[in-house]
Parts: structure tokens; sequence; C-alpha cells
């Protein structure tokens, strides 16, 4: 018997990457009903219209269904897979800007903007959840690929729910590293530690042998272009900081870059906007190339070998978001954790790794706190809560910075936080 698919946020223009690896691993994983909803109903129909040629020139034989009806989406699913972006585009670009006006780093995920984020995500999340729990299959499983990961599924397993975040970043080295010595990726081991967005690869064995003191020596200069992170930086840690990490060892110089008004956001909408109108031509049955510059890199793959894994229970190493379970002695075992973890129809189990060095500890620790701060003011609209939160974050930190930021964050993204302003929502 098949299983039913319901990617929630389906008018994404990431959607057919999801519907190509759906089609690529159709011997793991038979799907007989895909379900696209989302509330914009115009995109949805253009998204769609491509899927469902895509899933046409495969040969797909079951159901496809577009629609905004949560309940009708989401009745009898075995994976909700969650994409959504409260408040579009336009709320990354208040995420990307206007931290920048009182000194700090722009950025949809981490930060102050990513923060943001957070409070906008975890409401909505979470009540999608709960509708997964009453109208989902037995045992249905929530993966999340919404930013912040991290945060969006400690909150959703912190009240319970069946749920895995999935982030690319892994996998994306992973194939990257492939490139590099020119081997098949299945040959390619990462050991990948911390974190959503906050990770090191502390090893990067190739058929069981550790290259990363190699690549951190002979490929140095090479490593440090492709990750923009100096090499010296590197060689000191011993490990190769995800990209991100970036917006921590090098503050100042990151935020010199963004002064100038050059948004990541601008670039996404804009790359939107030729993809929808690519989408359209009815004569295009898989995913264009330009889909590439929309970033999500190897999205597909890691999310429906996740799927695939939850379903047949093959045992997969895969890099995933999921509770700490004592894996990483740095941390509680109640922690979310972005780890390897062997997946089986029961979930994720993460692999023992050995403990964080101080420098990578401290970090770790810090912005784990953040983060759960951030779960519960986004829970509760408790302003004193968010406030801590910010002072928390390793990108914000300062008193004189986090009050007035946290009451522009506030009044931007007021629409979207019923919760921070009770009284609208009332009147």
């Amino acid at each position: 018997m098949g299983v039913k698919v319901t990617v929630v946020g389906g008018g994404s223009t990431y959607t057919p990457e999801l519907v190509e690896g759906l089609v690529a691993r159709a011997d793991r994983l038979a799907v007989d009903e895909l379900v696209l909803l989302d509330t914009d109903a115009a995109r949805l129909e253009v998204v769609g219209g491509l899927a469902r040629r895509m899933l046409a020139r495969a040969g797909f034989g079951g159901r496809l269904m577009l629609t905004g009806d949560r309940d009708a989406a989401i009745e009898g699913a075995d994976f909700v897979l969650i994409q959504l972006r409260v408040g579009g585009q336009q709320a990354r670009l208040g995420d990307e800007t206007l931290p920048l006006k009182f000194g700090t780093i722009g950025q949809e995920t981490t930060g102050a903007g990513g923060f943001a984020k957070a409070l906008r995500t975890v409401p909505v999340v979470l009540e999608l959840a709960e509708l997964v729990a009453r109208r989902g299959s037995p045992g249905a499983w929530i993966v999340d690929f919404t930013n912040p990961v991290g945060i969006v599924t400690q909150a959703l397993l912190d009240d319970g729910h069946r749920a895995i975040g999935l982030c690319n970043a892994a996998i994306s080295l992973q194939r990257r590293f492939a490139a590099w010595y020119d081997v098949d990726p299945s040959r390619v081991e990462l050991e990948h530690v911390g974190l959503n967005h906050l990770t090191w690869e502390r090893a990067v064995r190739v058929d069981g042998v550790d290259k990363l003191p190699e690549m951190l020596t002979e490929h140095a200069d090479r490593l440090a272009r492709e990750m923009r992170l100096p090499a010296e930086l590197m060689r000191s840690l011993g490990a190769i900081p995800s990209s991100y990490l970036r917006y921590y060892y090098l503050f100042d110089t990151v935020l010199e870059e963004q002064r100038p008004g050059h948004i990541r956001a601008r670039d996404v909408m804009e790359i939107e906007s030729r993809l929808l109108e690519l989408y359209l031509d009815p004569g295009l049955d898989q995913k264009p190339p330009l889909l590439a510059e929309r970033g999500g890199a190897f999205y597909s793959e890691a999310a429906v070998q996740l799927i695939a894994s939850l379903y047949d229970g093959a045992g997969d190493v895969q890099v995933v978001d999921t509770l700490n379970g004592g894996a990483l002695p740095d941390l509680p075992d109640d922690a979310v954790v972005e780890l390897p973890a062997r997946i089986d129809r029961d979930g994720a189990h993460p692999l023992p790794v050995a403990p964080l060095a101080p420098e990578l500890r401290g970090l770790v620790q810090s912005a784990k706190a953040y983060e759960q701060l951030a779960v519960e003011a986004a829970r509760t609209g408790d302003r004193a809560v968010a406030l801590r939160a910010l002072l928390a974050n390793p990108l914000v930190g300062q008193w004189e910075v986090a009050l007035p930021l946290l009451e522009a964050l506030l009044s931007s993204n007021r629409e979207q936080l019923p919760r921070f302003f009770p009284q609208a929502r009332e009147a």
C-alpha cells in the first residue's frame, strides 16, 4: 500500500526539487497521493502545474492534489513536510535589513532576523502539528525544513510531536567533498556536530580515512575560498565551520559587507519571479537549471531519503535535527542537536560523538540557551522572555541594542505576531 505525502507550502519554488526526489526514490517510497497545500491559490496553480507535468513525465500513477484546505490536505497523511514562510519574502527582507539599523547582522535564520522569523513561525507550525496529531494517519511524521530548523524542531519535540528537522547543509558539504576526491558520495562520511546552522565538520572520512588534516594543510587555500573563512581559522579549530559561522567569526567583516544594502532576500525575490515565469510554460516538465540559484541544493535528496528511511526502516545514517539523548555530552538530553543519526521506522537515533572542544562548546551552549528562550517567547508572546532571548543571542547580546531592536522587530512583524499584540486580535 502506498503513502500520502503532504507538503505544507506546496506553492514554494522549491517544490519541483521535492517532486524530482520523490520520482527518483519511487523504488523505496511508494507514494500514491501527493498533496500540495498553500494559501496562495494562484502561485499553487503555477507550481502545481509544473509538478503535474513532471509526475506525468515520470509515469506517476498516483494522485496529485492542489488545495488550500488544511484539513483535507492533512487528513490521513503519513508524512507532512513543512516548508512554509510566514510573511513571505517581504518578511525575509525585513529580517535581513532591520537589524542593520541597530548595528548588528541581518540574516533570516541566525541573529535578530532569525529570531523574528522564529517568532512568526513557531506558533503556526505548532498549530499545524496539532492538526497532524488529530487528522493525520496513526504515527504520522512531520519533517520540518522551515527555518530556523533547530528552533522549530525544538518546539515540536518539546510538545511531543513525531517530528524531525532537516537542513541541506550537511548533504551539500558531503557532495562537495565527494567531488573533491572524485568518489561517489556514499563513500564520504562527515563528523558533523553542533546545532542547526552552527556546526563543524570534525572529520571528513573517505572510505574510512579521515582527509581533514590533509584538507587543512595541502588544500587550505581552496577550502578557504569555498567556505569564505580564513584558512588559519580552520587550522586553529582543527575543523571546518559551517558557512553560517562566518556571521560569528567574522562579524565586523560581514556587517560591513551588508551595510551597502546587497541583501540575499532581494536576489531570491528576483530569482523566484523568473522561476514562476518559467513554471508557466506548458512545455516545461522538469526543473529548470535556474532553480539551482534559489538555494537548497540537494534538498530533494535529503528530504526524500529521510522519508524513505522512516517508511522502510532501512537504517540509513543521515544528518538531522533531533533530540540529543546523550549523543553530544555537552548538552542536555532534551536539547535538539544536529548530528548524524540512524533512521528507522521509530525515528532518528543520533550516533554518539566526542565532547566539543571548549572553543566550540561555549558557543553551542550559548546559542542553545538563546534557542530555548526563543521557543518560549514564540509560544507565549512574553516580551520579557523575548528580550532575554535577544540578550542571550551571541549576535546581539547588548542591552543598548536588544531593547530598541526588540520593539522594532515586534512592530514590523505585528500582523504575524498575535501573541504579542492580543488587543489587536480581540479588536
